[in-house]
């Protein structure tokens, strides 16, 4: 059994051949897909298609990336999308510090609404017993001390990871999993 556990099905450059897409990965051995939100309608759409299509599983969430001064009003939303019966986690959430702005105080704002939404993203995954994907990128340290006082609370798994081995073993040792893509295999990879 083959699952793709990190797929943006929703996003718009399938829409023309997502069926296609859908029908290749099955003729290939993939029996299930998770689709992954990154925004309330990103999370939305993943939703509708694990509605519609048999072996289709769907995250919500709000990617760091996608954090904006509203992001705390679309909560609610997400806790109503989080209780759909396909919905297997929260996610893609996290931290993401690779492309803050250069303004200083910009980009320490923006460091601090991406941890507020992300503690209240945790805490939903908490309160709904659901499992996260968490989103890191040049945030390891904020990202660890945020996740360390949810321990026992909600399980996650650290996609595309490209951390140390000595990462990896702070993640199973906290509960958490680790996934690898090709990135792993970039000749600028660090492991």
């Amino acid at each position: 059994m083959l699952i793709d556990t990190h797929a943006h099905l929703d996003y718009s450059d399938y829409d023309p051949d997502r069926a296609a897409v859908l029908a290749r990965a099955r003729e290939a051995g993939v029996t299930e897909i998770v689709a992954i939100g990154t925004r309330i309608e990103s999370s939305r759409r993943a939703v509708t298609l694990a509605q519609q299509e048999e072996g289709v599983w769907a995250t919500v969430g709000i990617h760091p990336c996608d954090v904006g001064s509203g992001s705390a009003s679309e909560l609610p939303a997400l806790r109503e999308l989080a209780r759909e019966p396909r919905v297997v986690a929260l996610g893609e959430i996290g931290l993401d510090y690779h492309r803050l702005p250069e303004n200083a105080e910009e980009a320490a704002r923006l460091k601090v609404l991406q941890a507020e939404v992300f503690r209240a993203q945790l805490d939903l995954a908490a309160e709904t017993g659901v499992n996260v994907v968490i989103h890191q990128r040049d945030s390891w340290d904020d990202t660890l001390a945020i996740l360390r006082g949810y321990t026992g609370k909600l399980r996650g798994v650290f996609h595309c990871f490209g951390g140390t081995v000595a990462q990896a073993e702070e993640l199973f040792a906290l509960g958490h999993l680790v996934s690898f893509t090709g990135i792993v295999t970039f000749k600028n990879g660090k492991i």
